[in-house]
């Protein structure tokens, strides 16, 4: 069984890196290419991000894989034997003890990107004591909140033999109340929020939310800016309440019709209810996960040297995880790029054709979005489409006067 579980991971491995050696080889000719969607000095920018993100990738996949192997041949064997086999306790320091050191040894990528490669590219704004503070309070929330999940995963193992039913009902559970909770008392606790000083655009947001049948919950800006200069928005909350947030770059780079377009189309997706169409799916997965992992044989912990304990159970679900991941990526991608069509059209119809088709020039050249990708890597990582398409869909057309005048403008301001 383990020799089985070692090919799966060799296999998934291999075909990572693959993935990233062929998108590598189609950006480098690509980019020899005339510019399209971006200014020509921007096309090459993201070009060159675009492939050192993908070798950095690469090097991931290196040391996950290696990562695997230490813990299947020996690792999980030695971390039990340090926390103790028995209890609550051993059962929770073994699950940390696993993340912690997992943490320690891709640390290193994390502190390569955020301070060499985004902020040699101008997109990371972060502080070593900003990023200090946001490991410490992501350290506090996964201490308390993995506590208090773990535990209770914990005793479900430990007294039913079905465990891995009721750990599936726990876990997407916690997932829904992730989604529900995140803007109101998770983001806050990394980002300032305050309520938008716009009244004009404020008023528009709160009108094609009221169209749509939903109502706000605040209207805010956060003050992104302060880690990373790209753009984004997002509406947080399960129901018809919701909290809109707006990044303060957003707001400096848009104007108010192509921000209500952008609103628009993530409007779209609440309209055509992907949300619970994507919480279904997910709920999908990860049962099947739970029920393939939930009845490995004794034979596969025996094999690593261990006691099948709840905390070795929980620790393997984590380590497997990213196999079954990789599966489920493409086909979750092929539903979320058709439904982005969808929500294209939707908030074009709410905030204009042409306002949408400027926002996403706007979005892709301020974001430095290399504009084309290979096919492989477009069918196992693409959640959206490529936007050229997304942007012909709308009836773009690069020749256009107005077009040509969006990127003029950007070139000039940067």
């Amino acid at each position: 069984m383990l020799t089985f579980l070692i090919a799966l991971f060799t296999i998934y491995t291999l075909i990572k890196i693959y993935v990233s050696v062929m998108q590598i080889g189609y950006i480098t000719d690509a980019k020899k290419e005339e510019a399209t969607l971006l200014t020509p000095a921007k096309y090459q920018v993201a070009a060159n991000y675009a492939i050192k993100k993908e070798r950095i990738t690469i090097a991931e996949s290196f040391v996950e894989y290696f990562l695997f192997l230490f813990w299947v041949y020996g690792g999980f064997a030695w971390l039990q034997k340090l926390t103790g086999f028995d209890g609550l306790s051993a059962n929770l320091l073994f699950i940390f003890g696993y993340l912690a050191i997992n943490y320690i040894v891709t640390l290193p990528f994390d502190i390569y990107r955020v301070f060499w490669l985004d902020k040699s590219f101008h997109f990371s704004q972060t502080t070593p004591k900003l990023y200090i503070i946001d490991t410490i309070k992501s350290t506090l929330l996964t201490l308390i909140v993995g506590g208090i999940v773990f535990s209770l995963l914990i005793y479900i193992i430990d007294n039913y033999s079905n465990w891995w039913i009721w750990a599936f009902v726990i876990i997407f559970i916690l997932l829904v109340l992730v989604n529900m909770l995140y803007p109101t008392l998770i983001a806050p606790l990394f980002n300032k929020f305050k309520p938008i000083e716009d009244e004009e655009l404020k008023e528009k947001i709160e009108e094609i939310m009221h169209n749509v049948g939903l109502s706000s919950d605040g209207i805010y800006t956060i003050d992104a800016s302060k880690r990373d200069n790209r753009l984004n928005a997002y509406f947080g909350g399960l129901g018809k309440s919701k909290r809109v947030v707006l990044f303060d770059t957003l707001l400096e780079k848009l104007d108010r019709d192509e921000i209500i377009a952008i609103l628009g189309h993530e409007l779209g997706h609440y309209s055509h209810k992907d949300i619970y169409k994507n919480i279904a799916t997910i709920g999908v997965f990860l049962f099947i996960v739970l029920a393939i992992i939930g009845n490995l044989p004794n034979e596969l912990f025996n094999q690593m040297g261990v006691v099948a304990t709840a905390g070795v159970k929980i620790a393997t679900i984590m380590l497997l995880m990213p196999i079954f991941s990789f599966v489920y990526m493409p086909i979750m991608g092929l539903i979320s790029r058709h439904n982005e069509y969808e929500a294209d059209r939707f908030g074009a119809k709410i905030g204009g054709k042409q306002n949408l088709i400027r926002a996403l020039l706007k979005l892709v050249n301020e974001n430095k979005a290399f504009p084309k990708s290979h096919p492989i890597y477009i069918f196992f990582y693409y959640t959206h489409p490529p936007v050229l398409e997304r942007l012909k869909a709308l009836g773009y057309d690069s020749s256009k006067k107005e077009d040509s005048v969006i990127l003029g403008f950007l070139d000039a301001n940067n």
